[in-house]
């Protein structure tokens, strides 16, 4: 499900998910860079990440981020701080694809995620 892409001489991660596709734009030791890309109506899990915090700039579409409780209503040029374990989602509400460039903090990898709630059923449910 994880590809790789040849860019510029190094290896990016990219993929497809069933609310757009995400590919990555620069890798360091406790930062990345990513772009992400939601189609119209769609939405990612609700989730929170114990390891990393998130910034997300918009530069393209319109979205609707919830964070901790709270909507945000995001458009081109808007900025979002997600802080560690905040539980967050973003979709996107335009009929234009919702672009974000996303900057993680912290230990950045794609395994650091906990879903609450999922519109593909990717909630894991967890055993008493």
């Amino acid at each position: 499900m994880h590809a790789r892409e040849a860019l510029g001489g190094s290896m990016f991660a990219s993929d497809t998910r069933p609310w757009g596709w995400w590919n990555e734009l620069l890798a360091e030791p406790g930062y990345k860079v990513k772009r992400l890309v939601l189609h119209p109506g769609k939405r990612f899990s609700l989730q929170r990440h114990t390891q990393r915090s998130e910034y997300w700039l918009v530069v393209a579409g319109r979205g609707k981020a919830t964070l901790d409780g709270a909507i945000h209503r995001l458009g081109v040029g808007d900025t979002l701080f997600v802080p560690v374990n905040g539980v967050h989602r973003l979709q996107c509400v335009g009929k234009q694809d919702l672009v974000v460039i996303e900057v993680q903090l912290g230990v950045c990898r794609e395994d650091d995620i906990e879903r609450f709630e999922d519109d593909f059923d990717r909630v894991k449910v967890r055993e008493a």
